[in-house]
């Protein structure tokens, strides 16, 4: 078949792909321990593991003398192995081989046991956690209760960790009061209610053992570990590579590869190219105009499936022309995100209106997204006073799905208004994002295209750090979006509380601080000599990886 011919993808297709590798993760989720729902997980109060004695998936390399070996090509490395100094995907999928929390998540997104066997909300700001026996860190020794407070008080006490990025993963918009180590158990209170902490320590929170912390230098932290996970790290390249190798005194189901190695590449056609050339078993972000090439590949596939991150173009709201309601809600209308999805990202994407996906607690249903309408665009930006404005709208490389190609299929819509010019500036993500975490909204850029992935299922862990007035990567003010914010994370009324995320959203969406593009599709490549599904959350969970 001609290159072009192939290069062409059928959507009808890729929908079905689509479709079809979200049933087979629904089915995936439907074995192994039992699950406390997502949605509704504010309202989760007690649970238990069940973990224990549960077949499991059997160790595929039972009896095999070769050895199984997996391999990964991201599209980014790490900023460093220290669980709790980051912020970003790359970076959490690396560290989380080897770390664990007291509770994780299964391929669906439910909360499952991990170090913790049992929670419970013992007051309106306290919970409990009960340890599970028998866990050892990678150097031999017991996790205790005082490694497991002192992580959490790492995390969230600046004089214990200094001012780390996690701040508030566990707390959410409470401080953290006290955290009491019992005998088997460790007890956390907040000062108050904190809605949904098991959704933020399902997620958040992985634990590190006190001693070790203590006696080392931030930067052997950072090239080392010593987590309780399936995998220990044997190598580590800084920006390069790290190996693992399978934990053999791990406390659950070990894993089934032997040996793993995380590597990245920033040009998607590289990473494509090392998967058909069988030097990798799994790489993500592959490109639709890549699809063919790789299902048409001998020993390779295609898994796609929709991600728990939204794409936009955020717009600072203390600088001119953003600065004006009316234009934002201009730049919304001017940009057609139907066709972006349907001409740049071959389907692989899904329309929003809101901050919210549909899939988490707060989205509200009848919001409907702006549509595409170049007069109406044009005719605020009249009303807004900035006609004839020159914007810049800039842009990561490589980081998402097509995001150049996004970006600049954005700017030229925008451009095309007759009273709007509109340029794009490519820039390295780890440049990008050092200036939209700057500290000042003053540093932070004025017009860029980001993705935000929100593995805790739940509205507020987008709004608050990105959109109310403190937050700390926000780009807007407003009394109203703060106080609804506020109100939701001091109601213990789960439908009361789902009520108000859905007023904030649609208060949101009238602002517009961003120009609400769409839901990414995380599109993997995979080696058929692996078993392997991709899960929502863009975490790569090589542990539930075995041979085909």
């Amino acid at each position: 078949m001609p290159q072009d011919e192939r290069d062409q993808v059928d959507r009808r297709t890729l929908l079905k792909a689509v479709g079809g590798a979200t049933a087979t993760v629904s089915i995936a989720g439907c074995g192994g321990s039992q699950t406390t729902p997502t949605e509704g997980g504010d309202g989760t109060e007690t649970a238990m593991d069940t973990t224990e004695g549960d077949e499991g998936t059997e160790t595929s390399n039972e009896g095999d003398e070769s050895a199984f070996e997996v391999g990964v090509t991201l599209g980014q490395m790490d900023s460093g192995l220290d669980p709790h100094d980051h912020a970003e995907t790359p970076t959490n999928i690396i560290v989380s081989q080897a770390y664990e929390g007291l509770m994780g998540r299964d391929k669906e997104g439910g909360i499952i046991a991990k170090l913790a066997t049992e929670w419970e909300r013992v007051e309106s700001g306290t919970v409990r956690f009960t340890l599970r026996d028998g866990v050892t860190f990678h150097n031999g020794d017991p996790v205790t209760s005082e490694d497991v407070r002192y992580s959490i008080r790492r995390i969230e006490t600046e004089e214990v960790g200094g001012a780390l990025p996690q701040d508030g993963d566990l707390a959410g918009s409470k401080a953290l009061e006290s955290v009491e180590a019992g005998d088997g158990e460790v007890t956390v209170t907040f000062g108050g209610l904190n809605p949904i902490v098991f959704a933020l320590f399902a997620t958040n929170g992985q634990i590190m053992q006190q001693s070790w912390v203590e006696n080392n230098e931030n930067s052997y932290i950072n090239r080392n570990t010593n987590g309780t996970g399936p995998f220990q790290v044997t190598d580590y390249q800084s920006g390069t590579s790290v190996s693992y190798e399978k934990y053999d005194d791990y406390w659950g189901e070990p894993a089934a590869a032997d040996e793993a190695t995380i590597t990245a590449s920033s040009e998607s056609a590289t990473r494509v190219n090392q998967l058909v050339a069988g030097e990798t078993d799994i790489v993500t972000n592959v490109p639709p105009q890549e699809i063919s090439r790789v299902e048409g590949s001998e020993g390779t596939s295609v898994s796609p499936v929709p991600s728990t991150r939204i794409i936009f173009l955020q717009m600072r709201y203390d600088v001119e022309p953003f600065s004006s309601q009316q234009f934002r809600q201009a730049m919304n209308y001017a940009v057609d995100v139907e066709s972006i999805i349907e001409n740049v990202l071959q389907g692989f994407g899904e329309v929003t209106g809101q901050p919210t996906l549909s899939q988490f607690t707060g989205h509200n249903p009848d919001i409907e997204p702006y549509g595409h309408d170049p007069e109406r665009a044009e005719q605020l930006v009249e009303e807004s006073g900035h006609a004839g404005v020159d914007i810049t709208l800039q842009t990561p490389i490589g980081r998402y799905l097509k995001d150049v190609e996004v970006a600049q299929t954005a700017a030229n819509q925008i451009d095309s208004l007759s009273n709007v010019n509109c340029e794009l500036q490519q820039r390295e993500f780890n440049s990008l994002v050092q200036d939209v975490t700057a500290s000042s909204i003053e540093d932070r850029p004025r017009f860029t295209l980001l993705g935000w992935g929100n593995a805790e299922f739940d509205a507020a862990q987008t709004i608050i750090p990105l959109l109310t007035s403190d937050g700390p990567l926000t780009v807007l003010k407003s009394d109203e979006v703060d106080s609804l914010i506020q109100e939701a994370q001091s109601e213990p009324d789960p439908e009361a509380r789902r009520q108000t995320l859905r007023e904030c959203n649609q208060l949101l969406h009238d602002l517009a601080p961003w120009v609400f593009l769409h839901q990414q599709f995380s599109v993997y490549g995979t080696s058929d000599d692996i078993e392997w599904q991709p899960r929502p959350d863009e975490l790569i969970d090589l542990w539930t990886a075995s041979p085909n």
